[in-house]
């Protein structure tokens, strides 16, 4: 037993004569095997508006027998209640409930068959598949369909999705699919440095009428670094820090939140706020330190300089950064 102690007592005494950066080295040697190439973080920065393609699919068969109940104690008491008016009514609803179950019934499956198609373009042979399987399988115009190509292209051609996203009239589509438009186009403006048109899309997100929780964290987030890099430093703060991006529930939109995060502290010259938020990027994968180094647009200066400080002292070549396509 003395032996064991002796043992343990020998080797904190060698780690703590050994040197600081030899240490450091070390462990980010460690850390890098279990890091995602470059590449793949790219691509998870991309995937920020894949939120709809993860959710689990709809119970339809629940949905069916709750409206039919419904229907059901609307016919009984449509037939005590004397007169025509009672049935009348009650018929209108069926029709129309009718009518939203056929709706609904297409519209599930088509996501469903939406997401296997995304699914199977991993690679860029995968995505041109995807992309040609799209063009050919749905309807021009299917605003369903136009997203996921959208979701395609920006892993690769931001300006591209962009153009894509844009053929939608937001005007026209429903609430939920209008803000999942607008927040895609929004991330790819500020991608491409162009914060004034990704504040404008911001501003129309309705960050408190989402009930999905993730469709909230992915709005916050877009519209809180759109918000931070147009003149809105306390606001973005004030939104951002209302959700925790180290909860394991909110583990896919981690590194957009910490980046939301290091341009909303950079915006109220928060010195420790920007540190604290590249060190968890880093954490993540030091090459996302590369979003906030040129030649990426409109970067404030203080999150320029401490990100530039922070390559310096992990010791990684600036050159295989990651970089966003301007």
């Amino acid at each position: 037993m003395a032996n064991e102690t002796e043992k343990v007592e020998a080797k904190a005494a060698s780690d703590e004569g050994e040197p600081k950066a030899t240490r450091a080295s070390s462990a980010l040697a460690k850390s890098k095997k279990k890091k995602k190439s470059a590449a793949e973080v790219q691509k998870e920065l991309a995937e920020i508006g894949r939120s709809q393609e993860e959710r689990p699919p709809v119970d339809l068969k629940k949905i069916y027998t709750r409206v039919g109940l419904v229907a059901l104690v609307i016919w009984v008491i449509a037939l005590i209640v004397p007169g025509w008016i009672p049935k009348a009514i009650a018929g209108v609803l069926t029709v129309v409930a009718i009518g939203v179950m056929f709706w609904l019934d297409r519209y599930v499956k088509k996501t469903q068959a939406l997401g296997a198609i995304l699914k199977g373009a991993d690679t860029e042979e995968g995505r041109k598949k995807a992309l040609e399987r799209l063009d050919t399988e749905f309807k021009k115009g299917d605003t369903q369909a136009v997203i996921a190509k959208a979701q395609l292209q920006m892993q690769e051609d931001p300006r591209a999705a962009l153009a894509t996203l844009e053929t939608v009239n937001v005007d026209k589509e429903l609430a939920p699919i209008a803000g999942q438009v607008r927040a895609m186009r929004a991330m790819l403006h500020l991608t491409l440095g162009e914060t004034a048109e990704a504040r404008a899309l911001a501003d129309k997100l309705e960050l408190g009428k989402q009930q999905e929780p993730k469709t909230r964290l992915m709005f916050a987030a877009v519209a809180g670094e759109a918000w931070a890099r147009s003149g809105q430093g306390r606001k973005a703060v004030d939104t951002l820090e209302l959700f925790n991006p180290d909860d394991p529930e909110h583990e896919e939109m981690k590194a957009q939140m910490w980046r939301a995060r290091a341009f909303a502290y950079a915006a109220i010259n928060d010195t420790k706020g920007i540190a604290r938020s590249l060190k968890k990027l880093a954490d993540i994968n030091p090459h996302l330190l590369g979003m906030f180094l040129p030649p990426q647009k409109k970067v404030h200066p203080l999150l320029e300089r401490e990100a530039k400080q922070m390559v310096s002292r992990l010791g990684i070549v600036q050159r295989k950064m990651v970089r966003q396509k301007n």
